[in-house]
Protein backbone atom coordinates (compact mmCIF):
# COMPACT_ATOMS: atom_id res chain seq x y z
CA UNK A 1 0.00 0.00 0.00
CA UNK A 2 0.94 3.58 -0.71
CA UNK A 3 2.17 5.10 2.51
CA UNK A 4 0.98 8.69 1.38
CA UNK A 5 -2.52 7.04 0.95
CA UNK A 6 -2.64 4.92 4.23
CA UNK A 7 -1.34 8.04 6.39
CA UNK A 8 -4.15 10.56 4.59
CA UNK A 9 -6.82 8.04 5.28
CA UNK A 10 -5.72 7.67 8.60
CA UNK A 11 -5.38 11.42 9.09
CA UNK A 12 -9.21 11.54 7.87
CA UNK A 13 -10.14 9.47 9.98
CA UNK A 14 -9.11 11.01 13.13
CA UNK A 15 -8.91 14.50 12.14
CA UNK A 16 -12.44 16.30 13.15
CA UNK A 17 -12.12 19.21 9.99
CA UNK A 18 -12.81 15.78 7.88
CA UNK A 19 -16.70 14.61 7.83
CA UNK A 20 -17.19 10.77 7.63
CA UNK A 21 -17.85 11.25 3.91
CA UNK A 22 -13.91 12.97 3.34
CA UNK A 23 -12.76 10.25 4.66
CA UNK A 24 -14.88 7.79 3.33
CA UNK A 25 -13.41 9.05 -0.09
CA UNK A 26 -9.98 8.67 1.20
CA UNK A 27 -10.50 5.01 2.51
CA UNK A 28 -11.88 4.70 -1.71
CA UNK A 29 -8.30 5.27 -2.87
CA UNK A 30 -7.12 2.33 -1.90
CA UNK A 31 -8.60 0.95 -4.84
CA UNK A 32 -8.88 4.63 -7.10
CA UNK A 33 -5.28 6.17 -6.38
CA UNK A 34 -5.82 8.81 -8.55
CA UNK A 35 -9.41 9.89 -7.07
CA UNK A 36 -9.87 13.77 -5.89
CA UNK A 37 -12.08 13.82 -2.80
CA UNK A 38 -12.98 17.00 -3.66
CA UNK A 39 -14.74 16.66 -6.63
CA UNK A 40 -17.16 14.13 -4.75
CA UNK A 41 -17.44 16.15 -1.60
CA UNK A 42 -18.59 19.16 -4.61
CA UNK A 43 -21.50 16.83 -5.66
CA UNK A 44 -22.71 16.07 -2.37
CA UNK A 45 -22.67 19.96 -1.69
CA UNK A 46 -24.94 20.42 -4.83
CA UNK A 47 -27.04 17.26 -4.11
CA UNK A 48 -28.47 19.08 -0.29
CA UNK A 49 -28.26 22.55 -2.22
CA UNK A 50 -30.77 21.13 -4.68
CA UNK A 51 -32.67 19.73 -1.11
CA UNK A 52 -32.38 23.10 0.62
CA UNK A 53 -34.58 25.16 -2.34
CA UNK A 54 -37.04 22.67 -1.79
CA UNK A 55 -37.57 24.23 1.85
CA UNK A 56 -40.27 26.60 0.73
CA UNK A 57 -43.70 26.86 2.29
CA UNK A 58 -44.94 27.04 5.97
CA UNK A 59 -43.69 23.55 6.87
CA UNK A 60 -40.28 24.01 5.66
CA UNK A 61 -38.12 23.90 8.40
CA UNK A 62 -40.13 20.98 10.12
CA UNK A 63 -38.24 18.03 10.68
CA UNK A 64 -40.41 15.85 8.94
CA UNK A 65 -40.51 17.93 6.12
CA UNK A 66 -36.86 18.37 5.93
CA UNK A 67 -36.37 14.73 6.08
CA UNK A 68 -39.01 14.17 3.26
CA UNK A 69 -37.23 16.37 0.85
CA UNK A 70 -33.77 14.85 1.32
CA UNK A 71 -35.32 11.86 0.70
CA UNK A 72 -37.52 12.23 -2.68
CA UNK A 73 -34.28 13.59 -3.95
CA UNK A 74 -31.71 10.97 -3.21
CA UNK A 75 -34.16 7.99 -3.87
CA UNK A 76 -36.58 9.62 -6.25
CA UNK A 77 -34.79 12.30 -8.53
CA UNK A 78 -31.47 10.78 -8.63
CA UNK A 79 -32.56 7.22 -8.27
CA UNK A 80 -30.28 5.92 -5.46
CA UNK A 81 -31.41 2.30 -4.87
CA UNK A 82 -30.02 -0.47 -2.88
CA UNK A 83 -27.41 -3.44 -4.91
CA UNK A 84 -29.42 -6.83 -4.39
CA UNK A 85 -27.82 -8.26 -7.19
CA UNK A 86 -24.11 -7.55 -6.24
CA UNK A 87 -24.29 -7.19 -2.87
CA UNK A 88 -20.72 -8.27 -1.80
CA UNK A 89 -19.60 -6.72 -4.73
CA UNK A 90 -16.55 -4.34 -2.99
CA UNK A 91 -16.87 -1.31 -4.85
CA UNK A 92 -20.19 -1.42 -3.05
CA UNK A 93 -17.97 0.09 -0.31
CA UNK A 94 -16.60 2.76 -2.26
CA UNK A 95 -18.29 6.17 -1.65
CA UNK A 96 -17.19 7.33 -5.34
CA UNK A 97 -18.56 4.42 -6.76
CA UNK A 98 -21.83 4.52 -5.49
CA UNK A 99 -21.81 8.48 -6.04
CA UNK A 100 -21.30 7.48 -9.48
CA UNK A 101 -24.04 4.06 -9.81
CA UNK A 102 -26.30 5.54 -7.39
CA UNK A 103 -26.88 2.37 -5.74
CA UNK A 104 -24.79 0.51 -2.79
CA UNK A 105 -25.09 -1.66 -0.02
CA UNK A 106 -26.54 -0.12 3.80
CA UNK A 107 -23.35 1.52 4.94
CA UNK A 108 -22.58 3.35 2.13
CA UNK A 109 -25.93 4.71 1.28
CA UNK A 110 -26.21 5.89 4.76
CA UNK A 111 -22.88 7.87 4.36
CA UNK A 112 -24.48 9.91 0.97
CA UNK A 113 -27.99 10.32 3.03
CA UNK A 114 -25.78 11.57 5.72
CA UNK A 115 -23.70 13.80 4.10
CA UNK A 116 -26.51 15.62 2.09
CA UNK A 117 -28.72 15.63 5.27
CA UNK A 118 -25.90 17.60 7.13
CA UNK A 119 -25.01 20.01 3.93
CA UNK A 120 -29.60 20.63 4.12
CA UNK A 121 -29.92 21.24 7.38
CA UNK A 122 -31.46 18.05 8.89
CA UNK A 123 -29.58 16.77 12.02
CA UNK A 124 -29.20 13.08 11.50
CA UNK A 125 -26.73 9.96 12.75
CA UNK A 126 -25.46 7.11 11.86
CA UNK A 127 -26.95 3.68 13.86
CA UNK A 128 -24.26 0.47 13.92
CA UNK A 129 -27.57 -1.96 13.56
CA UNK A 130 -26.07 -5.64 12.91
CA UNK A 131 -26.05 -6.54 9.71
CA UNK A 132 -28.17 -3.65 8.37
CA UNK A 133 -26.88 0.08 8.60
CA UNK A 134 -29.46 2.23 9.62
CA UNK A 135 -30.14 6.42 9.83
CA UNK A 136 -31.98 7.95 12.57
CA UNK A 137 -33.38 11.53 12.33
CA UNK A 138 -34.31 12.96 15.70
CA UNK A 139 -37.79 14.69 15.55
CA UNK A 140 -37.29 17.69 17.99
CA UNK A 141 -41.01 19.44 17.39
CA UNK A 142 -42.60 16.20 18.83
CA UNK A 143 -40.28 16.02 21.96
CA UNK A 144 -36.56 14.95 23.76
CA UNK A 145 -36.41 11.31 22.49
CA UNK A 146 -38.64 11.29 19.58
CA UNK A 147 -36.96 10.20 16.29
CA UNK A 148 -37.17 7.96 13.29
CA UNK A 149 -35.36 5.30 12.06
CA UNK A 150 -34.45 5.52 8.08
CA UNK A 151 -33.87 2.13 5.71
CA UNK A 152 -31.02 3.59 3.54
CA UNK A 153 -30.53 0.65 1.60
CA UNK A 154 -34.64 0.55 0.94
CA UNK A 155 -35.33 4.20 -0.31
CA UNK A 156 -34.85 6.07 2.75
CA UNK A 157 -38.03 4.75 4.10
CA UNK A 158 -39.01 4.81 7.99
CA UNK A 159 -39.21 1.50 9.44
CA UNK A 160 -40.82 0.17 13.08
CA UNK A 161 -39.20 -1.44 15.78
CA UNK A 162 -41.10 -4.12 14.63
CA UNK A 163 -39.21 -3.82 11.20
CA UNK A 164 -36.17 -3.67 13.51
CA UNK A 165 -36.84 -7.27 14.53
CA UNK A 166 -37.04 -8.61 11.27
CA UNK A 167 -33.92 -7.30 10.03
CA UNK A 168 -32.27 -8.56 12.92
CA UNK A 169 -33.64 -12.05 12.82
CA UNK A 170 -33.06 -12.06 9.08
CA UNK A 171 -29.43 -11.51 9.57
CA UNK A 172 -28.81 -13.29 12.67
CA UNK A 173 -31.45 -15.45 13.28
CA UNK A 174 -34.85 -16.48 14.36
CA UNK A 175 -33.56 -16.24 18.16
CA UNK A 176 -32.26 -13.17 18.11
CA UNK A 177 -33.68 -10.51 20.11
CA UNK A 178 -33.59 -6.74 20.13
CA UNK A 179 -30.97 -5.13 22.33
CA UNK A 180 -31.68 -1.04 22.54
CA UNK A 181 -27.69 -1.42 22.38
CA UNK A 182 -28.03 -2.65 18.96
CA UNK A 183 -29.57 1.23 18.14
CA UNK A 184 -26.55 2.77 19.68
CA UNK A 185 -25.29 6.17 17.71
CA UNK A 186 -22.38 5.14 15.24
CA UNK A 187 -19.95 8.08 14.84
CA UNK A 188 -17.32 8.82 12.28
CA UNK A 189 -14.77 5.94 13.52
CA UNK A 190 -17.53 3.40 14.04
CA UNK A 191 -18.77 3.92 10.38
CA UNK A 192 -14.93 3.78 8.87
CA UNK A 193 -14.13 0.01 11.05
CA UNK A 194 -17.62 -1.05 9.46
CA UNK A 195 -16.95 -0.27 5.84
CA UNK A 196 -13.61 -1.39 6.46
CA UNK A 197 -15.14 -4.78 8.14
CA UNK A 198 -17.54 -5.17 4.29
CA UNK A 199 -14.43 -4.71 2.61
CA UNK A 200 -11.83 -7.09 3.87
CA UNK A 201 -14.84 -9.49 3.68
CA UNK A 202 -15.21 -9.10 0.48
CA UNK A 203 -12.16 -9.55 -0.51
CA UNK A 204 -11.47 -12.58 1.67
CA UNK A 205 -14.41 -13.66 0.11
CA UNK A 206 -12.84 -13.09 -3.87
CA UNK A 207 -9.43 -14.52 -2.37
CA UNK A 208 -7.91 -11.27 -2.87
CA UNK A 209 -5.54 -11.62 -0.21
CA UNK A 210 -3.23 -8.97 -0.73
CA UNK A 211 -5.71 -6.56 -1.17
CA UNK A 212 -7.66 -7.71 2.02
CA UNK A 213 -4.33 -7.66 3.93
CA UNK A 214 -4.02 -3.90 2.89
CA UNK A 215 -7.55 -3.27 4.66
CA UNK A 216 -6.64 -4.65 8.23
CA UNK A 217 -3.31 -2.27 8.07
CA UNK A 218 -6.00 0.40 8.01
CA UNK A 219 -7.91 -1.03 10.81
CA UNK A 220 -5.11 -1.58 12.70
CA UNK A 221 -4.17 1.83 12.08
CA UNK A 222 -7.29 3.03 13.74
CA UNK A 223 -7.37 0.62 16.45
CA UNK A 224 -3.64 -1.17 17.23
CA UNK A 225 -5.42 -3.51 19.55
CA UNK A 226 -7.87 -5.09 17.74
CA UNK A 227 -6.32 -8.78 17.95
CA UNK A 228 -8.89 -10.23 15.38
CA UNK A 229 -7.13 -8.07 12.90
CA UNK A 230 -3.48 -9.08 13.90
CA UNK A 231 -4.80 -12.86 13.97
CA UNK A 232 -6.62 -12.45 10.96
CA UNK A 233 -3.31 -10.40 8.72
CA UNK A 234 -1.73 -13.71 10.16
CA UNK A 235 -3.78 -15.68 8.21
CA UNK A 236 -3.25 -13.63 5.33
CA UNK A 237 -0.18 -13.23 5.31
CA UNK A 238 0.29 -17.47 5.41
CA UNK A 239 -1.90 -17.97 2.40
CA UNK A 240 0.36 -15.47 0.64
CA UNK A 241 3.50 -17.80 1.81
CA UNK A 242 4.69 -14.66 3.43
CA UNK A 243 5.93 -16.44 6.63
CA UNK A 244 8.22 -14.97 8.73
CA UNK A 245 5.00 -11.70 9.23
CA UNK A 246 2.06 -15.05 9.58
CA UNK A 247 4.66 -16.48 12.74
CA UNK A 248 5.19 -12.80 13.53
CA UNK A 249 1.19 -11.94 13.56
CA UNK A 250 0.01 -15.51 15.40
CA UNK A 251 2.56 -15.59 17.64
CA UNK A 252 1.41 -11.97 19.05
CA UNK A 253 -2.76 -12.81 18.84
CA UNK A 254 -1.53 -15.65 20.54
CA UNK A 255 0.12 -14.37 23.31
CA UNK A 256 -2.12 -11.10 23.87
CA UNK A 257 -5.26 -13.35 23.36
CA UNK A 258 -7.04 -15.00 26.33
CA UNK A 259 -8.19 -18.36 25.57
CA UNK A 260 -11.79 -18.78 24.62
CA UNK A 261 -14.39 -20.20 27.20
CA UNK A 262 -16.32 -21.18 24.26
CA UNK A 263 -15.75 -25.00 22.99
CA UNK A 264 -15.53 -23.29 18.89
CA UNK A 265 -13.48 -20.38 20.44
CA UNK A 266 -11.24 -23.02 21.92
CA UNK A 267 -10.74 -25.32 18.98
CA UNK A 268 -10.09 -22.05 16.88
CA UNK A 269 -7.25 -21.15 18.94
CA UNK A 270 -5.71 -24.54 19.27
CA UNK A 271 -5.65 -24.65 15.42
CA UNK A 272 -3.99 -21.31 16.14
CA UNK A 273 -1.34 -22.85 17.89
CA UNK A 274 -0.71 -25.87 15.25
CA UNK A 275 -0.49 -23.06 12.22
CA UNK A 276 2.20 -21.26 14.77
CA UNK A 277 4.00 -25.06 14.98
CA UNK A 278 4.22 -25.63 11.27
CA UNK A 279 5.29 -22.10 10.69
CA UNK A 280 8.01 -22.77 13.56
CA UNK A 281 9.09 -25.97 11.38
CA UNK A 282 8.97 -24.37 8.32
CA UNK A 283 11.32 -21.63 8.97
CA UNK A 284 13.46 -23.72 10.91
CA UNK A 285 14.04 -25.86 7.56
CA UNK A 286 15.47 -22.66 6.03
CA UNK A 287 17.85 -21.96 8.18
Amino acid sequence: MNEDLRHDFLSAAAGGEYSTGAAALRLARLEYADLDPAAYLRQLDAMAEAVRERYTGPGGLDTRARLAAVTAYLYGDLGFTGDREHYDDPRNSFLNVVIDRRSGIPITLAVVFLEVAARAGLAAEGVNFPGHFLVRVPVREEGAGRSLLIDPFHGGAVISEADCRHLLRTHLGEEAELDPAMLAAAGKREILVRMLLNLKRAYVRMRSFPQAREVIELLLGLDRSALTEVRDRGLLAYHLEDFNAALRDLQEYLRLAPVPEDEEGRQEHLQIWEHVKALRRRLASFN
